[in-house]
């Protein structure tokens, strides 16, 4: 998971080498974030990351401060420009890839079942790399989508759908909604040709396609409406609409078409 989790982390900084300054304060879909944001973003709760699994009662202490600071209007962005804001986008590439590095090292030897802190109930080691894995790459989509580029998929898709998945239960629960008793039957295409399944595909209640656009729908990268899925009605089409596999309060994806991107 570890390896996986470096991959993402490796390919996504690739692709920074090759912005240029301009393209570091490009506008995003993404609530206008820029690349440089999106990377600050993601250096920050890595640097976060490692505190919970190197000083879990220090990591507690600063969630909480940053907690208060939620709480008070100030948005995440402005966090993470308050920490990073001397750098340019080199500098932060940088400093991004020396966290995700010392971060990789210190999950690495942990027992896959050793318990983390987080913003939210704590989790196993092996899933709380699972979830810095699919925040870099949902974040990553968003530099991918303002540089108008065609992303490669590859193995690591399979990380971010079983999240997906196992977060349809959550998915109600966060917004305060009953749990459909419906159980998910999901089959994904995966990019190499094979098939991803969970549950019973051949169900009543079903979820299937591209498992990149079910990935950028848990993610909330895209509506619905802008990929090739297949939802039964019901439980699954109201899941597909509100698929949130990231921790947080309840957010609402894209509106259709708002962050459909064709490749340059």
């Amino acid at each position: 998971m570890v390896d996986d989790l470096l991959a993402e982390c490796r390919e996504l900084a690739a692709l920074c080498e090759t912005l240029s300054a301009e393209d570091w304060h490009r506008a995003s879909a993404f609530y206008g974030w820029t690349p440089w944001d999106e990377i600050a973003h993601l250096c920050y709760f890595d640097e976060t990351a490692l505190v919970s699994a190197t000083d879990p009662a220090r990591f507690v202490s600063e969630a909480q401060a940053l907690s208060a600071r939620m709480a008070a209007d100030e948005p995440i962005s402005a966090v993470a420009r308050a920490r990073f804001g001397a750098l340019d986008g080199a500098a932060l590439l940088e400093r991004w890839r020396q966290g995700f590095e010392t971060l990789a090292a210190a999950l690495a030897p942990l027992d896959p079942k050793a318990r983390l802190n987080w913003y939210g109930p704590p989790m196993s080691a092996r899933s709380f790399a699972t979830a810095r894995l699919m925040e870099t790459w949902a974040h990553g989509q968003d530099i991918w989508d303002v540089m108008r580029r065609p992303r490669p998929g590859n193995a690591r898709l399979k990380h971010i759908a079983h999240l997906g998945v196992t977060t349809y239960g959550w998915t109600f629960v966060n917004r305060g909604l009953p749990v459909p008793d419906a159980s998910p039957g999901v089959s994904l295409a995966a990019p190499d040709g094979s098939t991803w399944t969970w549950g019973d595909p051949g169900g009543v209640h079903a979820v299937s396609g591209p498992a990149l656009d079910f990935c950028l729908v848990v993610t909330q990268r895209r509506h619905l409406d802008d990929t090739a899925l297949r939802v039964t009605p019901g439980p699954m089409t109201d899941w597909m609409h509100m698929a949130q596999c990231f921790a947080g309060p309840p957010a609402d994806g894209p509106a259709p078409g708002v962050r459909r991107v064709d490749a340059a």
